[in-house]
């Protein structure tokens, strides 16, 4: 008996509200960002939808990582 390769589990589409309640923003800038093809976006009918993976790695993107510096020395 052949097995079926396992799928991963699908990932959830969210609405551009989601997006926006997600970010903190109004959702004028995830349409912004959807017009200018800055985020990867689904497609239904008239809707857009983005998958939830691709608003985690456009957030780990923007990731800035902090500035460490040595105990009793002046930045």
């Amino acid at each position: 008996m052949s097995k079926t390769p396992a799928r991963p589990p699908a990932d959830r589409l969210l609405t551009v509200a989601e997006v926006a309640e997600r970010l903190g923003t109004t959702e004028r800038f995830p349409r912004r960002l959807i017009e200018e093809r800055r985020i990867a976006f689904v497609r239904l009918g008239r809707k857009v939808r983005i998958p939830e993976s691709v608003l985690n790695e456009f957030i780990a993107a923007g990731m800035v990582p902090p500035i460490t510096t040595r105990a009793g020395r002046a930045a």
